[in-house]
């Protein structure tokens, strides 16, 4: 038997990939390694009784038409909003809330400067236009840089994109904010790793494209993360795709030129009029397609591409919820605590970044804290919690032993940080895991445990993802597709790789 198309990983770019090319009548048949599907994008019971999102964690870059296109509500999607969708504390006692609403956001800026304000609105205005340069591309085929620079030419966004190529976000923040406990809110560099890099301002403006997520789909998902991803196999399914798990693809066959179909672990073989890979493009390359069946400067290519910024991601079983009220007084509610992060200071991030450089794991842990079981109660059990943690950043390969060797004392330092915040949250942490980027790897597929697949930057973002070498989705091998987050827009659980490359391959069939 022949299918019309083979997508190897049941992530969730992949997933919906899937659901377009079966709604257009193509026989579809999902290969997934692991025995469910989700990849990144999973909710798994890591402790007893205790069900965690244990890559990705939020919901707040799903673009709309995908939840739309896949009528993804009716297949069991349910969104908890989130609102506030962060907490702050600071060691001085103060805090700052972010809300989805920015009059409110404005009044917590005045409460901790009330000289912070204006520049508050013109980092608002300035984000929000680096943000909507990104985001207008989003489920479009990838435009170069050239391009984007000519869209914008003669408009406001002109100095915005060039301040988005050249600039840094230390430098913008600082322009923008006097004080030093605002300027630890905005702070960040994401996989620019850095926040002097030039590239760290197009990293957050790609996130910041959140701005432009519905509220009613900027959310925790009912029964974690994987909600989503179970959501999309249902209505794959229901529309005819195939989806097997445990279902290893050991290569991809590639016959005159053209991919042709998979060989499986076991040595079953199975032919496909075109194969899309989910898999991010160091691995498709360098592990999945023979090096024979490529040109020396495809591989040469693939092997340059930056991988070098990772993370940790630390989880818990919590006995009670920590202990915030030093900051938030006795009677807070609990939803403050959905999403807490934990950066005191712009040098503290910039310690971060530079432990991670080194080679060490970081003695300025920044931390995207999140407590889902707050809005989830079915997560846990009854008065329990759980908590999952993003931790900025992590040496891919630390300079001095290994990760094995290392995990303890960073698990057990993180818990002292939090602790510091929240004097109880040592003795009510009843279990912990924390993977670094081999486990990161190994679990998921992420190769040097990269969460976007590659690093966003200017470098390797719009046509430039993964490569300048490559038409888009369609790589040099004929019939073989990416659509996983190594290609346009980028990471997150977005849908939108996986949307724009089945709409390249539907222009294939179309043409034939």
């Amino acid at each position: 038997m022949t299918y019309s198309a083979i997508i190897v990983g049941a992530g969730h770019n992949g997933l919906v990939a899937a659901n377009y090319l079966a709604k257009a009548g193509g026989r579809v048949l999902v290969l997934e390694r692991r025995d469910f599907v989700g990849g990144a994008c999973i909710t798994e019971e890591l402790f007893p009784d205790f069900r965690v999102s244990s890559c990705s964690y939020i919901c707040h870059m799903l673009q709309g038409k995908v939840i739309d296109d896949l009528d993804l509500r009716n297949h069991g999607l349910d969104i908890h909003p989130v609102d506030p969708y962060r907490f702050q504390p600071f060691p001085s006692g103060n805090y700052m809330l972010r809300w989805h609403d920015q009059e409110r956001n404005t009044e917590e800026i005045a409460r901790m400067s009330s000289r912070d304000v204006a520049g508050y609105q013109r980092y608002q205005d300035f984000m929000r236009r680096a943000a909507g340069i990104l985001h207008r591309y989003f489920l479009e085929s990838p435009p170069t840089l050239a391009q984007v620079t000519e869209d914008v030419r003669g408009t406001r966004d002109e100095a915005v994109w060039e301040r988005m190529l050249t600039g840094n976000m230390r430098d913008l923040v600082e322009e923008h904010f006097e004080s030093p406990e605002v300027r630890a809110v905005f702070i960040d560099a994401e996989d620019a790793g850095d926040p002097r890099a030039p590239s760290s301002i197009m990293s957050i403006a790609y996130l910041d494209t959140d701005m432009f997520t519905a509220d009613e789909n900027f959310g925790i998902p009912h029964g974690g993360m994987g909600g989503i991803t179970q959501a999309m196999a249902r209505a794959a399914e229901s529309l005819g795709a195939e989806i097997r798990t445990n279902a290893v693809v050991n290569r991809i066959l590639v016959r005159d030129g053209r991919a042709v179909g998979v060989e499986l672990d076991d040595g079953e073989r199975v032919e496909a009029d075109v194969v899309l890979s989910n898999a991010d493009p160091k691995r498709t390359f360098l592990s999945l397609v023979d090096e024979s069946d490529l040109a020396p400067e495809i591989v040469r290519g693939i092997s340059r591409l930056k991988t070098d910024v990772s993370y940790l991601k630390f989880h818990a079983a919590l006995d009670e919820l920590p202990d915030f009220t030093h900051y938030l007084g006795n009677r807070y509610d609990e939803n403050f605590l959905v999403q807490v992060r934990i950066c005191p200071s712009v040098e503290y991030f910039q310690q971060s970044a530079d432990d991670a450089r080194a080679g060490r794991p970081s003695s300025a842990p920044v931390m995207h804290i999140q407590i889902p079981s707050v809005l989830d109660k079915s997560l846990t059990p009854e008065g329990k919690h759980v908590m999952s943690i993003w931790v900025l950043y992590a040496p891919v390969r630390p300079r001095e032993g290994t990760w094995d060797d290392l995990r303890e004392q960073t698990g057990e330092h993180l818990i002292d940080v939090i602790g510091e915040y929240a004097p109880n949250f040592r003795k009510s942490v009843r279990d912990w895991e924390l993977f670094t980027p081999v486990e990161l790897e190994e679990r998921v597929g992420l190769t040097d445990g990269n969460i976007r697949h590659l690093d966003i930057t200017s470098a390797q973002i719009l046509a430039n993802r993964p490569s300048s070498l490559f038409d888009g989705y369609k790589t040099p091998v004929e019939g073989l597709y990416l659509c996983g987050a190594g290609t346009h827009p980028g990471g997150e659980v977005t849908g939108a790789p996986g949307h724009n490359a089945a709409h390249a391959v539907l222009r294939e069939w179309e043409a034939v």
